[in-house]
């Protein structure tokens, strides 16, 4: 009997040393301090300390200084850090369903972005979870605009233009090289060098990042024509996870969502407000007339053949449409 108690004795007292042990979660992000975003990431950690009583605490590694987040779902991997908040742009490198985010004009409204992310949910969380990650939130973060050094209203504007694209993003490239633009892949940390030099002139971000990134002073035309759904998420590696008690893991993914959540709300009112702030300080925006908004609209149109199996899989494709038909059936 003493023999068995011994080395299950053993297990508990290991476990509980492993639990027992300050966990210090090493997370990144691409937005610079002062921004929402950060300020997000300040205040989760805080909440994090107290609701652990001090044995989880998350120290964050603002502005790109770690890499772009292709860098830091790599480092995650190999346990150079611990998590991240990420855009789809990250994301995608996890999990292929949240390239659906950023077809290009297929949402116009935050409800067609509520209505696909919720028919969505399983797949966003489950393929995350099996690749090694957990979802703590997801939110968006506003709508990506064209921003430009000169006024673009068409495509065959946008085919003059310097284009930035991700670097790694290599689908992305091929499928604007395909249409006849010229994408230049960059990290996101030489944006505003790349802006400054010449090397790329037109860039698609959120007016929140083009203001907090000062990206306007250079691009200061901005396409009034939402082109994309910028959607991000607060991940951390399961490898992490796992070590925190379950009890303190049920009340870190509660303070994490309820911010999550705060926090889109606010955003989603905030765009207007960023673009107000650049608008005073030298950016015009171009508001395209009905027939040239038809000629974006033809170009996706002539892209999707190329979308579906290229920029996003097949299967995340037709699921994206079926989820579309079945949004369009219910608003008729």
């Amino acid at each position: 009997m003493k023999k068995r108690i011994i080395p299950i004795l053993i297990i508990c007292l290991t476990i509980h040393s492993l639990w027992a042990k300050k966990i210090v979660v090493k997370m990144a992000t691409l937005a610079p301090e002062g921004t929402e975003w950060h300020g997000l990431l300040v205040d989760l950690g805080q909440q994090w300390t107290e609701a652990t009583n001090g044995e989880v605490r998350l120290r964050i590694y603002p502005g790109g200084v770690v890499g772009d987040e292709r860098d830091m779902i790599r480092k995650m991997r190999i346990g150079q850090i611990h998590g991240a908040a990420i855009s789809n742009e990250g994301m995608t490198e996890i999990n292929p369903y949240f390239t659906t985010f950023y077809m290009p004009m297929m949402y116009q409204t935050y409800e067609e972005v509520d209505f696909v992310r919720e028919n969505l949910k399983n797949e966003l969380l489950s393929e995350t979870e099996k690749n090694g990650f957990k979802i703590l939130t997801m939110v968006d973060v506003g709508w990506a605009y064209w921003f430009s050094t000169e006024p673009i209203y068409t495509p065959e504007d946008l085919k003059k233009s310097k284009i930035f694209t991700w670097a790694g993003d290599y689908k992305s490239a091929q499928l604007y090289e395909k249409h006849g633009y010229q994408p230049v892949p960059l990290a996101i940390t030489d944006v505003l060098s790349g802006l400054q030099t010449g090397l790329i002139n037109t860039l698609g971000f959120n007016p929140m990042y083009a203001l907090a990134q000062q990206l306007f002073g250079i691009a200061d035309n901005m396409l009034d024509m939402k082109w994309g759904n910028m959607t991000a998420a607060i991940v951390i590696d399961n490898r992490t996870w796992n070590r925190i008690k379950p009890e303190y893991q049920s009340m870190m993914l509660d303070i994490a969502q309820n911010m999550g959540n705060n926090f889109q709300k606010k955003n989603r009112h905030e765009t207007n407000k960023a673009i107000d702030v650049m608008k005073e300080y030298g950016l015009t925006v171009n508001t395209p007339m009905p027939d040239q908004v038809k000629k974006w609209e033809n170009l996706i149109e002539r892209m999707y053949p190329d979308l579906r199996g290229s920029l996003i899989d097949e299967v995340t494709f037709d699921r994206l449409m079926e989820i579309i038909k079945e949004m369009d059936s219910l608003s008729n």
